[in-house]
């Protein structure tokens, strides 16, 4: 689906009744305004975004969180704004957009709740992967669902054993005439259990990153079955499992791209995973100064309101610099992805590394700046710091991010 088709759904929903606050009006914090520098096609998609994050997922996002719930419905409504494969082609139903265009889109979406459009952000990296490196019949068997949101889909990476070590994963996939037989675990899958499809990495051949393929193994295939509903911190809106294989038969069919790329394949998805998820943080952050400055204009201590106090105007200045440092550098990082440079892989490192930690100060001093209000849950803030928490270590931790820098750097 095209950006148009958005800009038409966008203007329906700005004539709806009861629109809430868009959190990225100039008017309303013009020095950190996240319409700055985009062109006119660009502030209409990321008017949709606000739009559809303030009046489909901000209004739910605390009972999301207390109860749990994988809102399925609201994901498939912001499919029909062609946000199910932003940048998966055209011709198999995605909205062709790049990836400076995602990121503009995943910022947005995340003021409204940052669990459910990180889930979004992952389904968007499985269709991707599946879209660059499928077949023509792999492309068309699979990603017109996928960006309907019809059929939500799984990244498959992390094992038990093999976190930030990925290339020494176990799970092994056995070729039997024209399938596989795959056996082994897969340790906090976003999406598990509830999802229909899953981007398995797995080794087909020997030890390290030229033994590992990916397969694409569908929801209901014998021997595949899902551990326990994890208990986590936040990212409650979507539901985190274990998925375990015992003697499941994949087709070969559905390998993608050829034996001993799987690890390549994975390693290029999480570059634009990256950039997902700083996005993500970069919306929570926005979210929350404005959060704080709202608060500072209305709580009086001392007889003085807060906003009077140059100690907090001061943190609020450098929360605002902070924001927007990191929006330049995650934007910067993914126009460098989309154009190919060959420094887009330390691009997207340092700005993943450094927009979710820098987010995750801004959200924090927001909470810090309610004072004991910041820690109530009917307080957005606090669920703010808890749902971007965990940036810094998915997608690769940040301790990895460093590594690939440096990396980088020496090398050079």
């Amino acid at each position: 689906m095209a950006w148009r088709v958005c800009c038409r759904l966008g203007s329906q929903l700005r004539r709806l009744p009861g629109r809430r606050h868009a959190w990225g009006r100039r008017d309303i914090a013009s020095c950190i305004d996240p319409t700055v520098g985009l062109t006119e096609e660009q502030k209409e998609f990321q008017k949709v975004a606000f739009d559809f994050a303030a009046k489909e997922m901000a209004p739910h996002m605390a009972e999301w969180d207390e109860k749990e719930i994988f809102p399925v419905e609201t994901v498939r409504k912001a499919a029909q704004l062609g946000f199910g494969g932003i940048y998966v082609q055209p011709d198999v139903g995605g909205s062709g957009l790049s990836r400076l265009d995602t990121s503009i889109i995943f910022e947005a979406l995340s003021t409204g709740c940052v669990s459910t459009t990180a889930y979004i952000s992952i389904h968007n990296m499985c269709n991707w992967m599946i879209d660059t490196f499928g077949t023509e019949e792999q492309r068309h068997k699979f990603c017109p669902s996928l960006c309907s949101m019809e059929k939500l889909s799984s990244y498959c990476l992390t094992e038990p054993g093999s976190g930030s070590d990925a290339a020494s994963l176990l799970t092994s996939a056995r070729k039997k005439g024209d399938t596989y037989i795959l056996n082994g675990s897969k340790a906090f899958i976003s999406g598990g259990g509830d999802t229909d499809l899953y981007v398995v990495m797995c080794r087909t051949g020997g030890p390290g990153p030229k033994g590992i393929s990916c397969l694409v193994l569908e929801k209901g295939t014998p021997g595949l079955s899902f551990g326990k509903k994890e208990k986590k911190m936040g990212w409650n809106s979507q539901p985190t499992r274990a998925v375990i294989f015992e003697d499941c038969a994949v087709p070969v069919a559905n390998r993608l791209g050829e034996e001993g790329t799987g690890f390549n394949i994975a390693m290029k998805g999480l570059n634009g995973g990256r950039i997902n998820i700083a996005s993500c943080s970069l919306g929570a952050a926005h979210a929350s100064v404005l959060l704080a400055r709202d608060h500072l204009n209305v709580r009086k201590q001392f007889g003085e309101l807060l906003a009077s106090n140059q100690y907090l105007q001061f943190r609020l200045a450098e929360m605002a610099t902070r924001l927007v440092a990191a929006r330049l550098m995650v934007r910067n990082a993914a126009q460098a992805l989309q154009e190919g440079r060959e420094d887009a892989v330390a691009l997207c490192s340092m700005a993943k590394l450094f927009a979710t930690d820098e987010c995750f100060v801004i959200c924090n001093q927001a909470l810090q700046m309610h004072g004991g209000y910041g820690y109530l849950k009917d307080y957005k803030v606090q669920q703010f710091v808890r749902d971007i928490r965990v940036h810094q270590i998915l997608e690769g931790t940040n301790e990895v991010m460093r590594m690939i820098v440096a990396r980088n750097l020496l090398q050079a």
